[in-house]
């Protein structure tokens, strides 16, 4: 099976667990998620099945959307509530909602984030996690981040309730904490559940058991997203007979033997039709081929990304 699943994890579930077990669901190997949640995290994670798996790169680089539960008054080695507590900060140091609000307002766009000791970067070769478990601390080089959206949902001292929207490489526990810092009472994450990640919502994310229902009663396929319509805005061709196997080959075409394909655009808007830089291509029986770029000046697109599949059974 070539696509994307859209997977509610689970707190307790590693983002490799949910892989792991997804292996067994869809009885084939070549799986990949499109990028870590943390264990106690639930959410929105996309898998990617088969050919899709070259898709896990550009997954993971769209934007996130998160509700978070900021516990200010706590700081804990981890960043989030599951650590050791490293300081505590009584209610009356607590700052008033007014200021949290401006204070959490200023975190909006481009921002420098450090990694937290907890989590999967590598330095010197080493992940970070491994070291902070033998009680090392090693510097970290900040890393530029973007927060496009924070609204804050509620304020029941000492917990803030909140959304964010951000770029790819963002740890909110991070800002919790960072927040937590700027305001001087120190804090850290409760609750964090992922809700979007690019066109995946959580209205549409199935647990692990639903997916095992849907393997179970032959219907998993239906939950398979197909890799084209992660393609949705550029506009669609197809070859004729003759292209065919040139497109499947991975050769050049040329557009003035292609027909637009309006009926793999609809319910899309309509690009730019005339000269187009990017395509997606199907062959003449409506099989996605894949991604085609255009080469300057000579009227012909070559391939981009392949997804042709010449055995889509697997047979």
């Amino acid at each position: 099976m070539n696509g994307i699943l859209n997977v509610y994890k689970e707190a307790g579930w590693t983002s490799n667990d949910v892989v792991s077990k997804l292996k067994g669901i869809a009885g084939q190997r070549k799986i990949g998620h499109t990028g870590t949640l943390d264990p106690d995290a639930e959410g929105v994670l996309p898998v990617c099945l088969g050919k899709a798996t070259k898709l896990c790169g550009y997954l993971t680089d769209e934007r996130k959307t998160y509700e978070a539960v900021l516990l200010l008054g706590v700081t804990t080695d981890t960043q989030d509530a599951s650590g050791t507590v490293l300081s505590r900060s009584g209610r009356e140091n607590l700052p008033d909602e007014r200021t949290i609000r401006t204070v959490m307002e200023g975190f909006l766009g481009k921002q420098m984030q450090i990694p937290p000791m907890y989590s999967a970067r590598k330095v010197g070769g080493q992940r970070l996690y491994d070291l902070a478990r033998q009680g090392v601390t090693v510097e970290r080089e900040a890393r530029p981040v973007c927060f496009y959206e924070i609204a804050i949902q509620s304020v029941d001292l000492p917990r803030v309730r909140f959304s964010v929207t951000c770029s790819r490489g963002t740890y909110i526990r991070t800002l919790c904490h960072d927040i937590g810092s700027r305001l001087g009472c120190g804090g850290c994450m409760e609750y964090l559940l992922r809700t979007q990640v690019g066109p995946f919502s959580l209205s549409d994310a199935l647990k692990i058991a639903q997916l095992q229902e849907l393997r179970d009663t032959g219907r998993l396929a239906d939950a398979i997203l197909p890799i084209d319509r992660m393609y949705a805005d550029l506009p669609a061709f197809r070859t004729d007979t003759r292209q065919d196997a040139a497109a499947h080959n991975g050769n050049a075409v040329t557009q003035e033997d292609l027909t637009a394909d309006e009926k793999n655009m609809a319910g899309h808007p309509s690009p730019d039709h005339c000269c187009p830089e990017r395509i997606r291509l199907y062959d003449s029986e409506n099989r996605f081929v894949g991604i085609f770029a255009a080469i300057s000046g000579t009227g012909q697109f070559r391939p981009e990304q392949m997804y042709y599949d010449p055995d889509p059974t697997g047979m």
